[in-house]
């Protein structure tokens, strides 16, 4: 019986980034940077209760929860997202003396609001903050997350990306052939910044033990800030081999 040895694989060619001399290949960043009205707006709501009485104090703290949440529902469909937060109700303890004695309690409740219609923020935001031991901040502007201005920027990038490369090859004297690769190398957006970080914090004296206003408080003037949208990507052509 005669072995036959087993032939020899055959010659591998190493994958070549840049292209050869007859397929050259070109690779371009295309980027696009969008500035646009927000789209909806978002507010927190702190609700606060203090007393010596632990059922009292809860009894307060649900009493101005309701108010707060039922003044922000009345604003209908102008509100897209309504939650509650944690609730603490904690016993502070009195620092001096034998033994360990309870001084006073303290609740609160965090509310998170998300309003489409800026008008009714405005409004919502002064008369929250109105409301008796009631904190409101904000508030912060966004997008939607399939807004379609992250696609508008995303289609743009590659727009710049072929255009790029057309400049590039028509330098040389020549034209794309194909396109090879596209990647995207970063999110649309920016971080958000979380709740405290930017933003107008509002609180009303009259929450706070100051004489209340014998009229409804006019509205705040808000001026909604404007969302920058970004798109990047990276691509790569060939093109008919230039004449150099």
């Amino acid at each position: 019986m005669t072995h036959h040895p087993e032939e020899p694989p055959p010659p591998t060619h190493p994958h070549t980034p840049y292209g050869t001399p007859d397929t050259p290949r070109i690779a371009v960043r295309g980027e696009a940077h969008l500035e646009v009205d927000p789209e909806i707006a978002r507010i927190t709501i702190t609700v606060t209760a203090r007393g010596k009485d632990r059922r009292s104090t809860l009894n307060d703290l649900t009493r101005r929860n309701t108010a707060a949440l039922d003044l922000v529902r009345t604003y209908g469909q102008a509100v897209e997202r309504l939650e509650t937060g944690t609730l603490t109700l904690t016993p502070e303890l009195t620092g001096h003396g034998r033994g360990e004695r309870i001084r006073t309690y303290h609740g609160t409740t965090h509310l998170t609001a998300e309003l489409n219609d800026f008008t009714a923020l405005a409004e919502l935001t002064t008369r929250l903050a109105d409301l008796e031991l009631t904190r409101v901040d904000g508030p912060w502007w966004a997008l939607r997350p399939d807004s379609p201005t992250h696609r508008q920027a995303r289609q743009q990038a590659v727009r710049e990306a072929v255009q790029r490369a057309k400049e590039y090859a028509e330098a040389l004297g020549t034209t794309l052939q194909a396109l090879t690769e596209i990647a995207d190398t970063a999110a649309d957006n920016p971080p958000p910044h979380p709740p405290g970080a930017t933003g107008t914090r509002m609180r009303a004296m009259a929450a706070y033990g100051a004489p209340a206003a014998p009229d409804e408080p006019a509205p705040l003037d808000l001026e909604p800030e404007r969302q920058h949208v970004y798109a990047q990507l990276n691509a790569r052509f060939t093109m008919k081999p230039p004449k150099l």
